[in-house]
């Protein structure tokens, strides 16, 4: 396996139904690998396609018991994967600082001799020691799934992946793909499924503490200390039984919401999932899109409509001035590794269900030394939406003032290949251990803010997968 090469193999020139192209990928499977031809052990990966008609990728997802299993939609809806069982993977779990864990990302994505993505994310801070609840998300953890549902523009695709390891028989590695194959439910999708009864909802910190964290992190921007620093809450929900997290994705009852859309369930009931409205990046090859993201209004607390939300927030001088932060640190970080960085002028009005967000396009070519995800994680995580200015500072305060660990929350997530990536910043989130749901979400706090409406804030942020959790949507 000293040349490896990356074989696709389309079975199906038409869209088939899901069992028709299980079946005609099972018949290619056992057809290449009956191929002594092929057993020289050249390849490394092989791909099987085959057109689909039209199939819901969540729905699909929600009806197979294989695991892992990830989803993932961009910000537009122009770009979905549902994906099941691990092909191959990149992980990494040992503490330390976020770069060691980026360079470990792109030291493995680098040595692949194909260009499909590994869906997957990464600890918001590395350093940090993680509670038990988080135990099978580990520092690092990317995946190529086995089998995945692709739609980009187009009728879904089913993709099986044949990853032959070093030193392992073809044979061997087509046996374990037919069997997953074999066990995939092709079946009638049966519905979404039902969220049982809420219990006990609790908060970490309580209102009364995260005021007077709050006023702690005041007094130091009187004196003089500190630009800005995210404070993060966690709701812990407490539910009649188990149940499968996904459903929280398949009761998301805002279709035209702009947030990503991001799930990853390694292991049957806990899972981390998120609807993010933040994009980190987007790198193909040398070009780099990415944005500054702050300030938030809900149209709720003012009871007025979008257009009145959007203009009470363009009009907001603190809102203005935390946005300024997270604009002017973007493109400082920005300077050492890329050229031609054209950041808006403009500011826009992100529109979600019932808040709007400032935001702020930005573009730049990576400069030919730094055309690396690692270089472009190291230099944007965290970015001052979810950390604080300066970032180191913001880093400790964050692990001295918080009562838990933040884990994967605020942290990339989305997909990586050898010449393009994509990630959302892990906000909007939750943590599903069987039974119990921890909601996680945050607020910009400047000088001038004010703690009791920063709570009311992260009421809002979480108050989409409160009303799911609740069944009141």
């Amino acid at each position: 396996m000293s040349n490896p090469t990356d074989i696709t193999i389309s079975t199906s020139e038409h869209p088939v139904s899901l069992a028709g192209a299980a079946g005609s990928i099972k018949a290619s499977l056992s057809a290449f690998a009956s191929d002594e031809t092929h057993l020289c052990g050249k390849h490394r990966l092989i791909t099987f396609t085959a057109r689909l008609k039209e199939t819901d990728p969540l729905l699909w997802l929600q009806n197979q018991d294989i695991y892992p299993r990830i989803y993932w939609t961009n910000r537009e809806g122009t770009d979905i994967t549902a994906g099941i069982g691990k092909a191959d993977s990149i992980e990494y779990d040992h503490a330390g600082p976020n770069n060691h864990t980026f360079e470990y990302l792109q030291h493995h994505i680098e040595s692949k001799q194909h260009d499909e993505r590994y869906f997957g994310g990464c600890c918001f801070n590395n350093v940090q020691p993680r509670e038990e609840d988080w135990a099978p998300f580990k520092s690092l953890y990317f995946l190529l799934p086995q089998l995945q549902i692709t739609r980009q523009n187009d009728n879904p695709v089913l993709k099986a992946h044949l990853y032959v390891h070093d030193g392992e028989p073809l044979t061997a590695a087509a046996a374990r793909l037919l069997d997953t194959l074999e066990n995939m439910n092709t079946g009638k999708i049966a519905g979404e499924g039902t969220i049982p009864d809420l219990g006990t909802i609790s908060f970490s910190p309580s209102r009364e503490e995260w005021i007077t964290t709050c006023n702690k992190v005041l007094d130091t921007f009187n004196a003089g200390f500190m630009g800005k620093i995210i404070l993060a809450r966690r709701a812990q929900l407490e539910f009649s039984t188990p149940f499968s997290p996904l459903l929280f994705l398949l009761n998301y009852p805002f279709p035209e919401s702009s947030t990503y859309r991001y799930y990853f369930e390694p292991e049957p009931g806990r899972a981390f999932f998120s609807f993010t409205p933040e994009r980190l990046y987007r790198r193909d090859h040398d070009r780099l899109l990415t944005e500054a993201l702050a300030g938030t209004c809900s149209r709720e607390a003012l009871a007025e409509d979008t257009t009145d939300a959007c203009r009470h927030l363009l009009n907001s001088e603190k809102d203005i001035r935390e946005h300024r932060f997270v604009k002017d640190t973007i493109s400082k970080e920005l300077e050492p590794i890329c050229t031609d960085i054209d950041m808006e002028k403009q500011v826009r009005a992100l529109q979600l269900n019932n808040l709007v967000h400032l935001y702020t396009y930005c573009k730049a070519r990576l400069r030919p030394e730094c055309a690396s995800d690692a270089t472009v994680l190291e230099a944007l995580h965290p970015t001052p939406a979810v950390g604080g200015v300066p970032r180191d500072k913001a880093l400790q305060q964050i692990m001295d003032l918080e009562p838990f660990s933040r884990g994967w929350y605020a942290g990339p997530v989305g997909w990586i290949s050898r010449h393009a990536a994509e990630f959302a910043v892990g906000i909007r989130s939750a943590l599903a251990n069987r039974s119990t749901i921890y909601l996680f979400s945050g607020a910009g706090l400047v000088r001038g803010s004010n703690p009791a409406s920063e709570w009311d804030e992260v009421d809002h942020k979480i108050g989409d997968m409160l009303a799911i959790a609740r069944q009141t949507v």
